[in-house]
């Protein structure tokens, strides 16, 4: 099976019963009894975070994420299929996440359940639950910029940060659970919800439109690209935003403005 990284519910509809095929539904349970497509299972998005102090939002570890993979049933072959409740972070992150263990083969539906709806598909009600696998994997590293890569790269020319917060959180006008306001010097402003042609349902821009977007935010397409959030769950969505675009040098920095915004060596502009 041969899709793409973005796709939308006429081209998923047609492989909906593929034996390796699995559809991950990351929306809250309520939203999934209500009503999701056909054999998806219903994973709860924290587990996405690896819940260890003192940054609990980072990625997983290894045994982590290869518990939560296996009980979705993800082997090598699988692909995977995403969506959300949220105009798209946490299917975001689960992409990302797979990435960064090697599986290459997911898709973000492009908007959600929402799109599969409007497409006509019909949808379940039925509780999905698949055959575990016993997955082992290893997180690699080049998807993730740790506070320690930024601050030797900061100033060398060689990093395009994109902050993916509120333009408040930016600026440093509103603060969330951090001890200092503003943003990476350097960094450039591009809200998530900005990738996004619409809400109704959350769709996700056409590569030109973002590559455009982009640009026009400051960001360089020929460095590496950084991107955060205050917790790594909005960036989640630009981290796809970025590889829609074409973007390939591109890394999350999970720990996010949760731990920039507390920890006493890193500057700050505003």
């Amino acid at each position: 099976m041969l899709l793409p990284l973005v796709i939308d519910p006429a081209q998923l509809a047609p492989v909906l019963t593929d034996a390796n095929l699995i559809v991950v539904d990351l929306s809250s349970t309520e939203h999934y009894q209500q009503g999701h497509i056909p054999g998806a299972i219903n994973i709860d998005p924290t587990r996405l975070l690896s819940g260890s102090t003192p940054i609990a939002n980072t990625l997983p570890s290894n045994e982590q994420l290869a518990a939560l993979f296996s009980e979705c049933g993800i082997t090598q072959d699988s692909h995977v299929v995403v969506y959300d409740d949220q105009y798209g972070p946490w299917a975001g992150r689960f992409i990302w996440s797979m990435h960064c263990c090697g599986l290459e083969n997911a898709s973000f539906l492009n908007g959600h359940l929402a799109a599969w709806i409007e497409a006509g598909l019909s949808i379940s009600q039925q509780d999905h639950q698949p055959t575990p696998s016993a997955l082992t994997v290893n997180a690699d590293q080049p998807l993730v910029a740790d506070k320690s890569f930024i601050l030797q790269n900061l100033n060398n020319g060689s990093l395009s940060i994109w902050d993916a917060r509120s333009r408040s959180e930016y600026t440093g006008e509103k603060v969330i659970n951090a001890a200092k306001g503003g943003h990476i010097p350097g960094a450039h402003w591009l809200e998530w919800t900005d990738t996004l042609s619409g809400l109704t349902p959350a769709t996700l821009a056409d590569p030109a439109s973002l590559r455009q977007q982009i640009t026009a935010a400051g960001i360089d397409m020929d460095k590496t690209v950084v991107t955060h959030c205050q917790t790594h769950r909005r960036s989640g969505l630009t981290y796809i935003a970025a590889r829609h675009a074409g973007i390939r040098d591109i890394r999350c920095y999970d720990a996010s403005w949760f731990e920039w915004g507390n920890a006493p060596d890193t500057p700050v502009e505003k």
